[in-house]
């Protein structure tokens, strides 16, 4: 018997049905998580004080991460929908993580041998144009493949979990266990300081010894990545499109490729359709990110410079206190583990929109608390001439330890937020991870454009930017106590 042509169109739109997945199988799905943080976390660790190592202004090294959320302007909203509709006989999602997989592998050798490069093509004295080329080169690739990769396995899960909201979450706060994992274990790489007797060869003519650790923590990342890549894509087990029906069906009047043409063409018109939930959500997370990326581009050199007193290639002090921050990076990372095997009775003791509210009234008090770090610190006499005194280093170790916390939820509770409350408008688990993504990077280019000038118009130091950033954190929090319902029972209407 023939079916309607729009019962066809519809069933061949249907992503394929997805059976509940054991939980130790969603433990390998999310594992990759694991191999993207620990490069992240060299990254973010290690990577702006290197910029200004190889000649660039403390003012303009913000500017160099622009590349990150411009990246992830474009490449999340488009790979999510190319995502949501793959029809490679591997799955929808695996081709793209496989793609971003080789990708940042690519991205972090090129960035490793950037000062190498840069000397072979004429780089000489202090200031490295060409090294500075190929680093900015290669951190572009490794933020697009970044995105290419955390998107569609953000989706994956939610692919997984359908309709059960209860287990998106507890997918997401696996996914947010393994981004802990991989933080600990890449900022534990970053605060050692004897990687190059380990791998000697790294020592160049070009590279010296804290370059040389940076590379040598990078070929670690590698080793990393493909044994986290190979768990997560042979645990998958997904079905090429159209073989089956989802678990999950899309809003009957939706078919995904008309959902993909509006994310694509005619994005901010759907926006009309969001119900106030979805808007508060973005809200939040949008302020959330104003407050995380300063402390996400300056927390290594906050330590090396407003702590240690030391500035980039004059003497030891801001070496020490940039591996002293890893160090107090990897605490933070502990704390976001703890909080992620804690995520799911939390939220659902307490709700996840008064949990993520919590985390970000405790993210602007501990920024208040760096703020006053460093004003002690400068006033007691040492910076300058001497280390710290063991507790001004104690109080900053324990402010970047206590962050872990509200890092561990924003890894995870708007994610699941969005994921149950965009899917009922018909979008696909790819772009509704494509919207959330608009309002983490545009608040990203804005904060990298600014934070420099910023910092440098009141004297050059990081503490304004952190101040800007308590202040959004704090009305991201009473906003998300406020404006989040409890329960997702409020069904936005599906689009025309």
């Amino acid at each position: 018997m023939a079916i309607p042509q729009a019962e066809s169109h519809r069933a061949r739109a249907r992503p394929p049905v997805v059976r509940r997945v054991p939980l130790r199988q969603l433990l390998r799905v999310t594992s990759i998580a694991g191999g993207i943080q620990f490069g992240w976390a060299l990254q973010l660790s290690l990577l702006t004080p290197y910029v200004q190592e190889l000649g660039i202004p403390h003012a303009w090294a913000s500017v160099i991460w622009l590349c990150g959320p411009l990246s992830g302007l474009v490449v999340q909203p488009l790979v999510g929908p190319m995502s949501d509709r793959c029809a490679s006989r591997f799955g929808r999602r695996r081709p793209f993580i496989l793609a971003g997989a080789i990708l940042i592998v690519v991205a972090v050798l090129i960035i490793g041998h950037s000062a190498d490069i840069g000397w072979l093509l004429g780089d000489r004295g202090n200031t490295r144009p060409r090294a500075i080329v190929v680093f900015v080169f290669g951190f572009w690739v490794l933020d697009v493949a970044n995105n290419t990769t955390q998107g569609p396995c953000r989706a994956l899960l939610a692919d997984l979990t359908g309709k059960d909201h209860r287990r998106t979450r507890v997918a997401n706060a696996y996914f947010s266990l393994f981004m802990a994992i991989g933080n600990i274990l890449g900022f534990a790489t970053g605060a050692f300081s004897n990687w190059f007797k380990v791998f000697p060869f790294t020592v160049t003519t070009a590279c010296n010894v804290d370059c040389a650790n940076l590379k040598s923590a990078f070929y670690l990342d590698i080793v990393f990545m493909v044994i986290t890549s190979y768990l997560s894509i042979t645990a998958a087990q997904e079905s090429p499109l159209g073989l089956s029906n989802r678990s999950t069906p899309l809003a009957e009047d939706v078919s995904v490729e008309s959902s993909q043409e509006a994310f694509l063409w005619e994005l901010f018109g759907t926006f009309r359709y969001f119900p106030w939930p979805v808007w508060t959500i973005l809200l939040v997370t949008a302020l959330n990110w104003i407050g995380w990326f300063p402390f996400l581009l300056f927390d290594t050199d906050w330590m090396g410079r407003e702590i240690y007193g030391g500035k980039p290639n004059e003497g030891q002090n801001y070496n020490v206190g940039v591996r002293a921050g890893s160090f107090a990076l990897m605490l933070n990372s502990v704390f976001l583990g703890i909080t992620s095997v804690l995520m799911e009775k939390l939220c659902r003791k307490w709700g996840a929109g008064f949990i993520w509210g919590l985390s970000n009234i405790l993210m602007a008090l501990c920024f208040l608390a760096m703020l006053i770090t460093s004003y002690v610190a400068n006033h007691i006499g040492y910076l300058g001439h001497d280390l710290p005194p063991s507790g001004i280093v104690i109080s900053a170790v324990v402010i970047f330890a206590v962050l872990g916390v509200p890092l561990a939820i924003t890894y995870s509770v708007p994610y699941a937020l969005i994921s149950s409350r965009i899917e009922p408008l018909g979008l696909g688990q790819g772009l509704s991870m494509g919207v959330l993504n608009l309002a983490i990077v545009i608040p990203q280019v804005i904060v990298s454009l600014g934070s420099g000038p910023w910092d440098q118009l009141f004297g050059g130091g990081n503490s304004p930017a952190f101040a800007v950033g308590g202040l959004a954190a704090l009305a991201g929090g009473l906003i998300a106590i406020l404006g989040i319902p409890r329960s997702g029972t409020q069904k936005p209407r599906a689009l025309p």
